[in-house]
């Protein structure tokens, strides 16, 4: 089969080829899936830059999937399904290929109304977000949750899932929103946004604050918080340290939640991503644009798409 691969770290254009490997044979418990589409995503890009500690090499990259299953239990042969893993891409052969193997209790059938393509761009995105709000966060009907990085595949998926349950949302980016839908309020991520949110909340803040961002905006994210406010955080972009103000943080009695889904195999993800495609059916969630779709051979035009963050995601189609 065919599949991109590297063998060492660095720019993706000078590292990632295209090259024939040997069919993956299966152990028991394991399918078989051919790659109808695969998203690449931010993390791909910095798993082959060097930047995701634990890589092994040589790899082949990607998290996200679409595709059929070929191989495994005859009762799983034929069924389109979709799925992410925190393993894929890094400890395990991942899906920028014509074939992935994962294990059978991380089969999950593609929900019907969606396209193979719209499916491989959901997996991290709303994993992500649905392990942030309702697991970590616990966001309650009712509450104000804001979200810095909202136009992106993360915050945008956290806008969805906080509407269905029930939360005001305000988004926080530094362009206009992509999708207003989910959205109460936008306020524009420009200097200190604090003093906006806690305008539009008439002086509380928010309950919850997603931070899709991290690094340059913990700040403002921490001051937008109310009163026993919870912060998560998922990214760390242009600086991994920050300021506390320590006093303010415990006065406030406000929590910081750090959260990191490589630690979820293709496993935990399924189960998580079956709570997810009801919404999905219903078309309460819905897939974010596609903005290019390339073929395995372009998989490296691919992954230069996605460094200069188009508006929208990025497929390959093997």
């Amino acid at each position: 089969m065919r599949a991109l691969r590297f063998t060492r770290y660095g720019s993706p254009a000078d590292v990632l080829e295209i090259v024939d490997v040997t069919e993956p044979e299966l152990n028991g418990g394991d399918a078989l899936v051919s790659i109808r589409a695969a998203s690449v995503t931010p993390s791909d890009l910095k798993t082959v830059s060097g930047y995701v500690p634990g890589t092994s090499l040589p790899r082949v990259p990607g998290r996200d999937f679409a595709g059929v299953v070929v191989g495994g239990p005859h009762d799983w042969i034929g069924a389109e399904v979709w799925g992410t893993g925190g393993d894929l891409g890094y400890t395990r052969d991942g899906s920028h290929a014509e074939l992935v193997v994962v294990p059978v209790s991380a089969l999950i059938r593609k929900p019907e109304r969606l396209t193979f393509a719209e499916a491989s761009v959901l997996g991290v995105n709303f994993v992500v977000g649905w392990l942030g709000v309702v697991e970590t966060a616990l966001l309650e009907k009712g509450e104000t949750i804001a979200i810095f990085g909202v136009n992106g595949g993360v915050g945008s998926a956290v806008a969805q899932i906080a509407r269905v349950r029930g939360a005001r949302v305000i988004g926080i980016d530094r362009k206009p929103p992509v999708d207003e839908a989910a959205l109460d309020d936008f306020v524009l991520l420009h200097g200190d946004v604090a003093p906006e949110v806690r305008r539009l909340t008439r002086g509380a803040g928010a309950e919850v604050v997603y931070d899709a961002v991290g690094g340059v905006t913990t700040s403002s994210a921490l001051a937008c918080l109310a009163h026993q406010g919870r912060l998560v955080v998922i990214a760390s972009t242009g600086t991994r340290k920050v300021e506390i103000d320590l006093p303010d943080f415990y006065h406030r009695e406000v929590r910081m939640l750090g959260l990191d889904t490589r630690r979820l195999g293709a496993v935990r993800c399924a189960e998580l991503l079956g709570q997810i495609t009801s919404h999905l059916e219903s078309g309460e969630f819905r897939p974010p644009p596609i903005a290019f779709t390339f073929g395995l051979e372009l998989a490296g035009d691919a992954y230069e798409a996605v460094a200069k963050r188009p508006p929208g995601r990025v497929v390959i189609c093997p």
